[in-house]
């Protein structure tokens, strides 16, 4: 296992030099530094211009290679340059990762996991009401875009709070500033700000998993290995946790990945809705301000989460078959 782990995280690491480096490349081609100092009254000198973008890296009459290899040079330092504005990128960046991090883990680990148990239950419960019922509202879920979602999500919450006449569930930002009351205030007011981002990416992610994870469960329901295994005298409940969900939960693992990268893309819409500061939020606002070194970083730091994601993916997919072990 252990050697199997080792080539994957060595795979990895060089997907994300290549994933990096292909994103500045494309940010430094496409977005214009420059323009950001064009319009102004009084105009400034070329000449000053010019030295400002030097001094942060951003110059389009430097070559594109040679900017890559100083940026790259500092990336390698653990310094991912400056924003437009002069500031740090990795400053700016810390204050938000944590943010973002908190806001995707957490709906990862919410809506892949009641996913899974969903579509176990609905595949052992074929053609009941709830299979039914979880059918159609799985495919609600799924046609309505993430931004119309935490939308009606807001729209709801304001109702609940008028029908309850108190904030039951708090809908701006992460915290409520200068909140008094100790600790226990201050998490129950973000847990309260947190519900509603949380549901938008969660929701989607319930409705894929239950879908998937139905389908796989339904493929291992039939298998010869679970009647084998009642047969030997294990209960069905037994036989369908201990045998049937295990085995149908790999290819889910596997996919584990791929749903964490498509949560990446969404929280760039639910941060911006629910005024969350996180690196989606700053996404959108460095791209239009031309801020090569922060959409670099943010790629950087989005490849590096997705792999990550991937290598646990491996770690659980050994976990549940024995033959990657071996192997």
């Amino acid at each position: 296992m252990a050697g199997f782990l080792t080539r994957r995280l060595l795979n990895y690491l060089m997907l994300i030099v290549v994933a990096t480096s292909l994103a500045y490349m494309l940010a430094a081609s496409a977005l214009n530094p420059r323009s950001n100092y064009e319009g102004r009254n009084p105009p400034l000198p070329v000449a000053v211009v010019d030295a400002r973008l030097t001094d942060l890296n951003l110059n389009d009459g430097t070559p594109l290679f040679e900017r890559y290899l100083t940026w790259a040079g500092g990336v390698v330092r653990g310094d991912f340059g400056k924003t437009v504005s002069g500031g740090s990128v990795n400053e700016d960046l810390g204050r938000r990762v944590g943010v973002t991090l908190r806001l995707i883990t957490i709906g990862l680990v919410l809506g892949s996991v009641a996913g899974v148990l969903i579509g176990a239950y609905a595949a052992v419960r074929q053609y009941g009401l709830f299979d039914r019922l979880t059918t159609v509202l799985s495919f609600v879920v799924l046609a309505i875009p993430t931004v119309v979602l935490a939308n009606v999500l807001i729209i709801a919450a304001i109702r609940l709070n008028e029908m309850a006449g108190t904030q039951i569930l708090l809908i701006s930002g992460e915290a409520t500033p200068g909140l008094r009351g100790g600790l226990a205030a201050a998490a129950f007011d973000r847990i309260r700000h947190l519900v509603l981002p949380t549901l938008s990416l969660s929701l989607g992610l319930v409705a894929v998993y239950s879908r998937y994870q139905r389908n796989m469960m339904l493929d291992v329901l039939g298998a010869d290995f679970i009647r084998t295994a009642m047969a030997k005298g294990l209960s069905r409940r037994a036989a369908l946790t201990r045998h049937a969900l295990r085995t149908a939960l790999i290819p889910a693992v596997t996919y584990f990945a791929f749903t964490f990268g498509a949560l990446l893309v969404g929280t760039t819409f639910t941060e911006k809705i629910f005024g969350w500061h996180g690196v989606g939020e700053q996404l959108v606002n460095s791209i239009s301000t031309n801020d090569v070194n922060t959409v670099a970083a943010i790629s950087c730091f989005a490849a590096l989460a997705v792999l990550l994601a991937a290598l646990a993916s491996d770690v659980l997919h050994a976990v549940l078959d024995p033959r990657v072990r071996v192997g």
